[in-house]
């Protein structure tokens, strides 16, 4: 069964694709943010008032870490090779945490051409920074030179104080937080190559952080509105899967071989798997697609998941063609991103 759903908007990315990265939507409660990193600087714009546009100044090129923004568009935090950075919209650093270089040395003169990388998060309104970072911290004691540690810290985000931190136990080429409403909780992706794939649940109290590996090989792509559940996908993208977000434990799994039915262009085989996005579009519904593994075969699917049950309602009806995954928007929408990486369309269904 198809289920039609509705474009609320269609917004041209501020940067061209051969200078930027993929545009992105940031959600927070009651706000949506378009966000682009481009090689000097980094764009967002308040999608509930048009023409609303801060352009931040980046410290490094793109190539070197990763770049988010704050609920209020009034600074930018980039997560780069040996610092984590923000800055107001002049530039202007307000606060820096330098760290171990990601390419693994102490003393780096290294390019830099084979590093790793962390990330940062702020969070949902906007009085935290969360960042995935290599230890030691600058000004720590340093026991041994060769040993490797990764930190999940909490910083406050007017001064960058470091107000708690966690080991991770990870050897991470790259990382990504997913932010839910709840401003003392942050989840955390942390891709290790062929080693693994971690997810950890991070709670600050305003004394101490803790961090809860939910599992090993697992990719968080969203959190329930009301916080208690974790929407995750293995690392294989076979199955879709609600785990509380207290304990860890599964509530409901969707594997995609069972619940969707082959391409219906698929004449070469091959299985079919969920994407590695998806998202919640209010406590009873998700949307999620097969659009990387429908990709040799034809145009993406994208599907109406039960988010109680998490059984599988029917196929998203496009009024036009899209690519790529469904990724949250918040406020019950997705968004797309054409394929030429210019466009995000966003999404509503018509019927829930």
């Amino acid at each position: 069964m198809a289920i039609p759903a509705r474009l609320v908007a269609t917004v041209s990315a501020p940067l061209g694709p051969g200078s930027a990265d993929t545009p992105s939507v940031l959600h927070r409660p009651g706000r949506g943010l378009l966000v682009q990193r481009g090689d000097t600087e980094l764009v967002t714009l308040d999608l509930q008032a048009p023409g609303a546009e801060v352009r931040f100044p980046a410290p490094w090129p793109r190539t070197f870490g990763a770049a988010t923004v704050s609920p209020g568009q009034d600074a930018a935090v980039f997560a780069g090779v040996h610092a984590v950075r923000l800055v107001d919209a002049g530039g202007a650093t307000r606060w820096e945490l330098r760290h171990r270089c990601w390419s693994g040395d102490l003393d780096c003169d290294d390019d830099h051409a084979d590093a790793d990388g962390g990330s940062a998060a702020f969070s949902s309104d906007g009085s935290l920074v969360w960042a995935h970072v290599p230890g030691p911290l600058d000004g720590d004691p340093i026991a041994d030179e060769d040993e490797w540690t990764e930190l999940w810290v909490v910083l406050d985000a007017r001064t960058g104080e470091v107000l708690g931190r966690a080991e991770t136990n990870t050897t991470g080429s790259m990382s990504f937080h997913t932010t839910p409403p709840d401003p003392s909780r942050m989840g955390l992706s942390i891709g290790e190559g062929e080693e693994g794939s971690p997810v950890l649940w991070g709670r600050w109290d305003g004394q101490e952080l803790t961090a809860q590996q939910v599992d090993d090989e697992l990719i968080l792509l969203d959190v329930h509105p009301d916080g208690g559940d974790l929407l995750t996908v293995d690392a294989g993208q076979w199955t879709l899967a609600l785990r509380d977000a207290r304990t860890g434990a599964t509530r409901g799994e969707l594997d995609a071989a069972d619940a969707v039915p082959a391409h219906p262009l698929n004449t070469r085989g091959g299985r079919v798997y969920w994407d590695v996005d998806a998202a919640f579009l209010d406590a009873e519904t998700i949307v999620a697609g097969t659009a990387e593994s429908d990709a040799p075969h034809g145009p993406g699917r994208h599907w109406v998941v039960d988010a109680r049950e998490l059984t599988l309602r029917g196929e998203v009806g496009y009024p036009i063609a899209v690519v790529g995954p469904a990724r949250p928007a918040g406020s019950g929408a997705w968004y797309t991103v054409t394929e030429d990486r210019t466009t995000v369309h966003l999404w509503q269904l018509t019927d829930v």
